[in-house]
């Protein structure tokens, strides 16, 4: 399964600034909590700290398909082949 994931408001520094990568799972059922642990592999913490902790930081937002993944019950989201997910920064410097 193929899931396809953008990164906005500056958080591709974490992931050697890539604007978008490309997850290859051999799994069919996948859920965004899935993602999310691939991610934390993939991200280098020395540039941003993307994760607090298990989660994700306050103040990145996250669409799944363009819809906020509040809508879609958050981590427990199911993903489908081809989805798009999107991890957008809200926090900027002064």
């Amino acid at each position: 399964m193929k899931i396809i994931v953008d990164f906005g408001g500056g958080l591709d520094v974490c992931f050697e600034n890539k604007k978008e990568l490309t997850l290859e799972f051999e799994e069919q059922q996948i859920k965004m909590t899935d993602v999310i642990t691939r991610l934390k592999t993939l991200c280098n913490p020395k540039k941003l700290d993307f994760f607090y902790t298990q989660q994700l930081r306050p103040g990145i937002l996250v669409l799944i398909n363009d819809a906020d993944w509040e809508l879609e019950d958050k981590e427990e989201a199911q993903l489908q082949h081809n989805d798009r997910v999107s991890f957008i920064s809200t926090l900027h410097g002064g």
